[in-house]
């Protein structure tokens, strides 16, 4: 017979499994997004460009070695041309003003900036769409 503690610890192990496959099966139709819009951009003849991450809190920018499309106006987020999609916020560092940053792919959310103010969150689908039209 099992104690009501390891039922609890069971039914928290599923939860987190369940809540896990969610993840996987909302990053894998955002990368599909991602790899539609990539399509449309190269057939429409948008050549992508030299990706740069914005400081946060400045107009300031370091080089990336990405070359993509920005997805919003104010740069903050890009996918490259392998599909890859990236926050590029950073910090300041006077060592990333002379040598460029690395900047670490995330896993394609379906609603950008989930969790955020009023306003500033968006379904993927529906930024990828505005950024097509612009």
């Amino acid at each position: 017979m099992t104690s009501w503690r390891e039922e609890r610890r069971q039914a928290a192990v599923e939860h987190a499994a369940a809540l896990e496959r969610k993840k996987d099966a909302e990053t894998a139709q955002a990368r599909t997004l991602l790899t539609s819009f990539i399509a449309t951009m190269k057939e429409r003849g948008v050549e992508p460009e030299p990706l740069r991450a914005q400081v946060v809190g400045s107009s300031a920018s370091y080089r990336t070695n990405l070359t993509g499309w920005y997805l919003r106006r104010n740069r903050s987020l890009a996918v490259d041309v392998d599909g890859n999609f990236y926050i590029l916020g950073v910090p300041a560092s006077l060592k990333a003003r002379v040598a460029g940053v690395h900047v670490e792919p995330s896993d394609p959310p379906l609603v950008v900036g989930q969790g955020a103010r009023d306003g500033e969150s968006m379904p993927l689908a529906e930024l990828l769409r505005l950024r097509l039209e612009s």
